[in-house]
């Protein structure tokens, strides 16, 4: 089995595209390995015309700056033994060389960014709540002047009240500092309010990817029609009929034909179960990978 196969994604300077699919299909894995966490076996990482995977150590390491990381997990992404302080201008330290006393104002001036006070300089992780981690690890992110953060489920952990503030923050911060995004998550909702492009992942494959309007006012592909009818509404007699999906999709992808196809909710056709779809365009800027699909041949 493949985590991810033949995934490709370009994201456009200052805009927010979302990964989106559930536990297993590969997101996180996506994430780190544009960020060689991971070593992919094959393909590109193109950041700005360079190509990532053909860096030597030294070179990866002064590029890196470029591109960081916002954990799911707040707590498990810190250093207990750190203080804030510490935490923020360590980045400062590594990249450019800058000792803790040098860097106090730099890193004074990110913690007020993030909304965190001068009082929490010299304070460590485990005295924060779950929204003050999240915003240590997002000062951190800062340090080193990122032109592209790998957001992996950032509010997943947190309170819905502290998840608003979060995604508020994250979209001030890229008007800001014209930052990029990948906004890996499982919530529509979240996807909703902050992408402008949306890729739906199943096994490892692309099978939908689309403006994000496009993805909620028309979506094309069985799958996506199901995640969307999950969706809560505010007034449920008005929602309508919620698709629900059959079979265990940690059972692993068949070996031949539509990844999907044993799950699928719609009526599926011949070939469904003995050849793959393509990812193809069916629309301006939307691309679906479904037999049931007319424009697909």
């Amino acid at each position: 089995m493949r985590a991810v196969d033949d995934v490709s994604l370009t994201v456009a300077r200052g805009k927010t595209l979302g990964l989106v699919g559930e536990s297993g299909s590969g997101k996180t894995t996506i994430g780190k390995c544009i960020l060689r966490l991971m070593e992919p076996t094959s393909g590109e990482i193109l950041y700005d015309g360079v190509d990532f995977r053909a860096l030597d150590a030294r070179q990866l390491r002064a590029s890196r700056a470029d591109m960081q990381m916002i954990y799911q997990s707040p707590s498990a992404s810190l250093n207990g033994r750190m203080t804030v302080g510490q935490i923020v201008g360590e980045p400062l330290w590594i990249h450019e060389g800058i000792g803790s006393s040098a860097a106090r104002d730099r890193v004074l001036e990110l913690m007020h960014v993030v909304g965190l006070k001068e009082e929490h300089y010299f304070r460590y992780p485990h005295e924060f709540s779950g929204g003050q981690q999240q915003r240590i690890g997002i000062a951190r992110a800062l340090a080193v002047r990122p032109g592209l953060l790998v957001l992996d489920e950032p509010t997943s952990a947190l309170d819905v009240s502290v998840q608003a503030q979060i995604l508020n923050l994250l979209q001030q911060l890229q008007d800001r500092f014209e930052l990029t995004y990948l906004f890996i998550s499982h919530d529509l909702s979240v996807v909703r309010y902050m992408c402008d492009e949306v890729a739906l992942l199943y096994l490892g494959k692309i099978v939908e990817q689309a403006p994000v309007r496009t993805i909620f006012e028309d979506s094309r592909h069985p799958y996506t029609q199901a995640l969307i009818s999950a969706i809560p509404e505010p007034e449920p007699d008005s929602q309508g009929e919620q698709i629900v999906l059959r079979g265990d999709p940690t059972a692993g992808r068949a070996e031949r034909g539509c990844p999907f196809a044993p799950r699928c909710h719609a009526e599926t056709l011949d070939r469904c179960a003995t050849d793959e779809p393509p990812l193809v365009t069916v629309d301006a800027d939307h691309k679906v990978a479904c037999h049931l699909h007319p424009e697909v041949v």
